[in-house]
């Protein structure tokens, strides 16, 4: 089976169209035509049949003449052998006629279109023909009277046998030749410029056709230049496709790099955690080796050995739970709930929690929440941890002595947190993890899945985070919608 091609389909159904377009026309014009030289005729002989009527006798005391009739009608056909010449009595029976014998295939015609021409209606005006057995041709006509009073009418066919067969024999010759060579020509060439013009009008969907068919994600990502000129007018239909098809493709494209950017920070994770996992792994495994083969260890040593293979033991717990923390909430994040709730109540719970590690470094971990804070649009748990995770990572890199104050302030639709301290400042490393590093670059060991897992909460959120970092401290900023 042939496939056709949509240009191809859409020219096929043009030709069909424009051929019966044209077989239309051309009958529209014939029918047009000829009603127009019925009119020219009937007007051009309106008085023929007035004429005939006054000039000739028909009848006498004695009544109807036929042998005068046919002699006068025969010499009037014999001038004009266009025309037929009829008697007709009142009712429209035919009473004299100058007809061949057998010719004629009526005895009566219908009076109606009679009283109608003789009523100056609207020209053509079409008469049964005599000769034909349902025929109508046009026609003229005058009453007869007869001692003052109406007795019938002249009727004159004013196309009749012999015109028709003549015409017919020309139109079999010259004019069905020209007309049809005519025809021809006009649909080849309609034809010809109506395929020119579909291969115009569907360029751009060609154009769009074939933009689709090359379409390279990889590249496209890659580049990320636009998959169709947007230069262009939308304002039909396939410029609207074009440009959604444009925008569909871009939006393929980020996703795709968001995607190869989530891939690679899986895999720095794998490596960072590999690299994190192994030092307290080899330390823990080197402690419990030589508590196990050293027996002549003091008391005091063993203690030592047992307290630093705790502390390693340790930081491989904390690892893992920030490990499955961060597969949680890649796992839960289309699905997890917002809902309204008080910030301001969450931050004094959160500083109360970890006010008891600040203290322990003689540190000053305060809140300032103004009143009548609106309430924000989130999820309780997932802020929960990502500013626990935030004030935590500020007592751990401030000094002894120093300040941290956690603020919120409400700025129209959202409410703005700030994380202030007066420590030395955020490593490059840390600063990757909170702001994201582009993908492939090389991160340090060790930069911290809890500020990473800062970030995915606040993108979740649809919020980022701002750094500012001065001389001395740093301010961590970001802000969450508020309830309308």
């Amino acid at each position: 089976m042939i496939r056709l091609t949509l240009s191809a389909r859409l020219s096929l159904v043009f030709c069909a169209l424009l051929l019966a377009s044209s077989a239309a026309a051309a009958w529209l014009t014939i029918r047009a035509n000829r009603m127009l030289e019925q009119e020219l005729v009937q007007r051009l002989s309106s008085d023929v049949a007035e004429h005939i009527a006054d000039s000739a006798e028909f009848m006498d005391e004695n009544g109807l003449r036929p042998d005068a009739v046919r002699i006068l009608f025969d010499q009037l056909m014999s001038v004009n052998p266009s025309v037929e010449v009829y008697l007709l009595d009142g009712t429209g029976a035919i009473v004299g006629d100058a007809a061949p014998s057998g010719h004629l295939r009526r005895q009566r015609v219908a009076v109606e279109p009679i009283e109608r021409l003789l009523g100056g209606m609207p020209l053509p005006i079409l008469g049964d023909d005599p000769r034909s057995a349902n025929g109508r041709k046009v026609f003229d006509a005058a009453r007869l009277e007869l001692a003052g009073r109406p007795w019938g009418y002249v009727y004159v066919i004013l196309m009749g046998e012999t015109r028709d067969a003549l015409a017919a024999n020309v139109a079999a010759t010259n004019v069905r030749d020209a007309t049809l060579v005519s025809m021809a020509v006009i649909a080849v060439v309609a034809v010809l410029v109506g395929l020119v013009a579909f291969r115009l009008i569907t360029r751009p969907l060609r154009g769009l056709a074939g933009a689709m068919q090359e379409l390279d994600i990889d590249r496209l990502a890659a580049a990320g230049a636009p998959a169709v000129d947007r230069v262009q007018d939308e304002r039909d239909e396939i410029g609207i496709l074009r440009g959604a098809f444009g925008r569909m493709a871009e939006r393929i494209a980020e996703q795709w790099r968001t995607l190869r950017r989530q891939d690679q920070e899986r895999r720095e994770i794998i490596a960072n955690v590999s690299h994190d996992l192994r030092t307290p792994l080899t330390s823990l495994h080197g402690f419990l080796e030589t508590l196990t083969h050293k027996r002549d260890l003091s008391e005091a040593e063993r203690e030592r050995y047992l307290a630093t293979a705790l502390a390693q033991s340790g930081k491989v717990s904390q690892l893992a739970h920030e490990l499955f923390e961060l597969a949680r909430i890649e796992h839960d994040a289309s699905t997890f709930e917002r809902e309204p709730f008080s910030l301001g109540d969450l931050v004094h719970d959160v500083v109360q929690e970890l006010a008891l590690l600040a203290a322990a470094k003689e540190q000053r971990l305060t809140a300032e929440v103004p009143a009548n804070l609106p309430h924000v649009v989130g999820s309780l748990r997932l802020i929960d941890r990502a500013l626990t995770n935030l004030i935590a990572n500020a007592i751990q890199h401030t000094p002894g002595g120093g300040e941290i104050v956690v603020t919120l302030r409400d700025v129209g639709h959202v409410v703005e947190i700030v994380v202030r301290d007066d420590g030395p400042g955020i490593p490059p490393e840390v600063r990757e993890a909170l702001l994201g590093s582009p993908p492939g670059a090389e991160r340090a060991p060790g930069s911290g899945l809890g500020l990473q897992i800062v970030r995915r909460i606040l993108e979740l959120h649809g919020s980022r985070i701002e750094l500012d970092q001065s001389q001395r401290g740093t301010r961590i900023r970001f802000a969450l919608p508020a309830v309308e």
